[in-house]
This record gives C-alpha cells, sequence and structure tokens, in this order.
C-alpha cells in the first residue's frame, strides 16, 4: 500500500475538502483520501504509486493549489490501523 500526501492550498470548509477528495477519487484507483482544510493536505493510500504531475494537475484544475507531494509504503497494522 502507498501513502500519498498532497499539500493542497485554498481549503476553507467541508465542501473544499470533498471537491478534492472527489477529483482524486474520480482519476485515480484509490483505496481512501481525506483531505484536511485544517491540516492544508490530502492523504491518499492506493495500491501503487501516483503519477505525481498528474496529481498536481488533478487539484490544480479545481482551483486549489498544490504543493509538495510524498509518496511512501505503509502496511496495515492490526484490524483498524496503518503505518
Amino acid at each position: 500500500m502507498i501513502r500519498t500526501t498532497v499539500e493542497v492550498d485554498g481549503m476553507m470548509c467541508g465542501m473544499c475538502e470533498n471537491h478534492i477528495n472527489e477529483a482524486i477519487r474520480k482519476n485515480f484507483q484509490v483505496k481512501k483520501v481525506t483531505a484536511s482544510r485544517s491540516k492544508g493536505e490530502a492523504v491518499i493510500l492506493s495500491e501503487s504509486a501516483l503519477d505525481s504531475q498528474k496529481l498536481k494537475d488533478v487539484i490544480d484544475g479545481t482551483g486549489y493549489t498544490s504543493g509538495k507531494i510524498r509518496q511512501e509504503n505503509v502496511e496495515k497494522k492490526g484490524l483498524f490501523g496503518w503505518r
């Protein structure tokens, strides 16, 4: 499993978070995506690495501004947690 964290600037409310989540789900095969306006980021779990340039294009295309992207391998620990 790959966890991708992308900085997103411009989110102000829950609808903004939902807009980012839906844009990512529509353009990528993901297991889970969670955008957070308070953290200024979106965290994506996927089976394989995402194309960073396409991810930036998708986010920038929504009217928000993408920033730094980090990708790391993670494995599920126990029933409920990811590490």
